[in-house]
C-alpha cells in the first residue's frame, strides 16, 4: 500500500458532464435511460458514486430540468439503492461578454440565481452535490462562483442535509474553502475534489497535485483527477498521494489515443485495473457511505 493511501480506494464515475457534446462520441449517454444505465455499468464494474449531469434528450445539450434529474434518479435508485448519487450543481456559472459590450451577457451565458442551481438538490435529496469554488477563465469564457454566492448555495446545501463536494480548479479554491470552514459555512473537515487539467487552473502533474493537496482544509477525504489524456496518469497519481479517484466520460473520453470507450464502464474497469496493480482496493457504495458518514 503507498505511503498515506487509504485503505479503501473510492471511485466516483461522471458520467456524462456539461462540455463534452455528442458529436465527439457516438457512446455519450444523453437520455434519462442512458445516463441510469451508465451509472449503473459503472457501479457493476466498480464505482462507488456516479457524478450526474442532465441533458436535453433532443438535442444533447446541458440541461438543468429537475424532471430529467427525478427520472435519472428513479432509474437507477429501482436497480440500485446502494450506488451513491452525486448531483452537478455547477451549470449555471458561465459568462461570455458580448463583442459589442463586455459587461453585457453575450451567446453562451448560463449565469442564474445561486437558489435556482441548487433548487434540484433541495427538492431530490441526493446523497451528495458539488459545489464549485471557482471563478476562473474557461476557454475564452469565465466562469463565476462569487464567495457570497458560494456561502448561499453552501447553506442551501447544508439545510438539505446533503453533503457537499468542494470542486477545487486552482489555489485560491482551496484558500476559500479554509475561510469558509473557519467561517462555519462548511462543516470540516469536508469532502473535497482536486480538478487537474482544465486550461488555466492546476495543471495535470505530479508536482502540482503534491502541491495542491498541501492546501486542503485539515482532514479533508479528497479526490484527484485529470481531464482528457490526464486521467489515467492522475488516478495513479491520487492513490499515490493518499487520494481518492474519478474517471468518466464528463472529463475524458477514450481508453488510448485515438481509442473511444464505448461505455463508462470501460473507464472505471481500467481504473480499478491500475489501482489494483499498486496495491489498492476499492472501496464498494457501503465502505463509501461509512467512510463519508452518509445514511
Amino acid at each position: 500500500m503507498a505511503a498515506n493511501s487509504p485503505h479503501k480506494v473510492i471511485i466516483t464515475c461522471a458520467i456524462t458532464g456539461n462540455l463534452t457534446r455528442p458529436e465527439q462520441s457516438p457512446y455519450l449517454p444523453i437520455t434519462p435511460q442512458q445516463i441510469a444505465d451508465s451509472a449503473l455499468e459503472a457501479a457493476e464494474a466498480g464505482a462507488a458514486i456516479a457524478h450526474i449531469h442532465v441533458r436535453d434528450p433532443e438535442t444533447g445539450r446541458p440541461s438543468m430540468s429537475i424532471d430529467l434529474y427525478r427520472d435519472v434518479m428513479d432509474r437507477i435508485r429501482s436497480r440500485n439503492a446502494g450506488l451513491i448519487i452525486n448531483l452537478t450543481t455547477g451549470p449555471g456559472g458561465r459568462f461570455v461578454p458580448s463583442d459589442a459590450d463586455p459587461k453585457v451577457a453575450g451567446p453562451g451565458t448560463t449565469l442564474m440565481a445561486p437558489e435556482r442551481r441548487v433548487e434540484h438538490v433541495e427538492i431530490l435529496k441526493p446523497d451528495i452535490c458539488t459545489l464549485d469554488l471557482n471563478t476562473m477563465n474557461s476557454g475564452g469564457q469565465v466562469v463565476i462562483n462569487t464567495p457570497g454566492n458560494v456561502r448561499k448555495m453552501a447553506e442551501r446545501m447544508r439545510a438539505a442535509r446533503v453533503l457537499p463536494e468542494l470542486e477545487l480548479f486552482d489555489s485560491g479554491d482551496c484558500h476559500l474553502a479554509r475561510d469558509l470552514i473557519a467561517e462555519g459555512v462548511l462543516k470540516g473537515p469536508p469532502l473535497c475534489t482536486l480538478v487537474l487539467g482544465v486550461k488555466y487552473g492546476f495543471d495535470a502533474s505530479p508536482e502540482t497535485m503534491f502541491y495542491a493537496r498541501s492546501l486542503l482544509p485539515a482532514g479533508s477525504t479528497w479526490t484527484g483527477f485529470g481531464i482528457g489524456r490526464a486521467e489515467f496518469p492522475m488516478v495513479a497519481q491520487a492513490f499515490l498521494l493518499g487520494g481518492h479517484v474519478r474517471v468518466g466520460m464528463e472529463d475524458n473520453l477514450y481508453m488510448s489515443k485515438g481509442v473511444l470507450a464505448k461505455t463508462n464502464a470501460e473507464l472505471v474497469t481500467h481504473a480499478a485495473d491500475i489501482l489494483r496493480s499498486l496495491g489498492a482496493s476499492i472501496a464498494n457504495p457501503a465502505e463509501t457511505r461509512a467512510m463519508l458518514g452518509l445514511a
